[in-house]
């Protein structure tokens, strides 16, 4: 399975998406004050903070350090009318159904330089449109197929039935403007839709964007109440960070960014959490390899066994995979190093269908 995921930023126009991909790549995105100023979706790749990897470097004398990446798609700003192709509607809406996962940036700040298009801030009205227009282009896609599935269910077929009766309680929630995730559906049940790639069957976090003054204190703002009320409904995270801000840090060198958030009573910034909690949506976990000349963090999946784990490094390991040496990380750190946990007898030996954890800190054995 690739691991080569994309998040969708996605949101109403003036919400701050633009700005907010500009911090999270530098890669200049036009982020002006109007609507539609963000056509091509642009493409940012971004590396994953991990602080368990300096860790390692320091303790392997490692001579240089890999980090893992993801990548996030700059969406242009949705509007009501979208699923009827309002604003160029009908190709961003074909943008985000080539991406894994949403992240909809969600409007909290009130300032009266910036316009918003809906004339007044209402964030819950703000998803609650994106939901719709995404709910509407679902549901054209799904009437297609349940056109196809009712032919094929009258000639008899006994997989179309069960299809079928899939189909249509997904249609009964996207009727209520609700997404087709809310479905609980089996394992061969979401086979079954699989290659519709509907746009609401997608994980989704809320990015709620606040004003600069608020972020150490979000819990104050009423608007990221709400978002976060809406997303538990959901089962979805909220991540809230200023755009505006992060735009700043994102100009800063490394030590001047710390000083930057610990002035502003931060740990770490929005920009690091959207990226953790996006790599956690997509189902992602990280193993490392670890030595003198570099120490690596690789991506997979949840559920990676140990012999595809291999693959990601070299298909060759893949093929010829012996055994993995496997010694979790916080083992590793607290004996000091990778002999001490070896004496420990904290190094493991792991065959094939061993699944890979996050934080295994890995050496394959293989012959070719």
């Amino acid at each position: 399975m690739s691991t080569n995921l994309e998040v969708g930023i996605v949101g109403l126009p003036n919400v701050g998406k633009s700005t907010l991909f500009n911090a999270i790549t530098k890669a200049g995105a036009e982020a002006a004050n109007y609507p539609f100023c963000t056509i091509e979706p642009n493409v940012g790749v971004v590396e994953v903070p991990d602080e368990r990897l300096p860790k390692l470097v320091e303790m392997c004398k490692a001579r240089r350090v890999v980090p893992t990446a993801m990548r996030f798609v700059d969406i242009a700003g949705l509007v009501k009318g979208a699923s009827k192709g309002e604003g160029l509607g009908n190709k961003f809406l074909a943008h985000i159904r080539q991406v894994d996962a949403i992240a909809q940036v969600v409007r909290c700040f009130n300032d009266e330089n910036i316009t918003h298009v809906e004339g007044e801030l209402d964030p819950l009205r703000d998803i609650e449109i994106i939901n719709t227009e995404l709910c509407l282009a679902d549901l054209e896609t799904l009437e297609k197929r349940i056109d196809r599935n009712q032919k094929l269910v009258k000639s008899g077929g006994k997989k179309a039935k069960a299809e079928g009766e899939v189909l249509q309680r997904i249609r009964e929630m996207l009727e209520q403007a609700l997404p087709a995730r809310r479905v609980e559906m089996t394992d061969d049940e979401q086979a079954m839709i699989k290659d519709l790639a509907l746009m609401t069957l997608k994980p989704v976090l809320f990015v709620a964007n606040v004003g600069e003054d608020e972020v150490a204190n979000p819990d104050e703002n009423p608007y990221v109440k709400k978002v976060r009320d809406y997303a538990l409904a959901e089962g979805a995270e909220v991540v809230v960070v200023s755009a505006r801000m992060e735009s700043e840090i994102a100009e800063l060198g490394d030590e001047d960014a710390k000083e930057f958030l610990a002035a502003a009573g931060l740990s770490e910034s929005g920009l690091d959490k959207l990226i953790k909690a996006a790599y956690k949506l997509l189902g992602l976990i990280t193993f490392i390899t670890a030595g003198e000349q570099e120490v690596r963090a690789w991506t997979i999946c949840r559920g990676t066994k140990a012999a595809q784990a291999g693959g990601k490094i070299h298909s060759d390991i893949e093929r010829g995979f012996i055994r993995a040496e496997i010694v979790s990380y916080t083992d590793l750190v607290a004996a000091g190093s990778q002999n001490a946990a070896k004496e420990k007898g904290q190094v493991r030996l792991e065959g094939k269908e061993y699944i890979m954890q996050d934080g295994d800190v890995t050496y394959f054995r293989f012959n070719v």
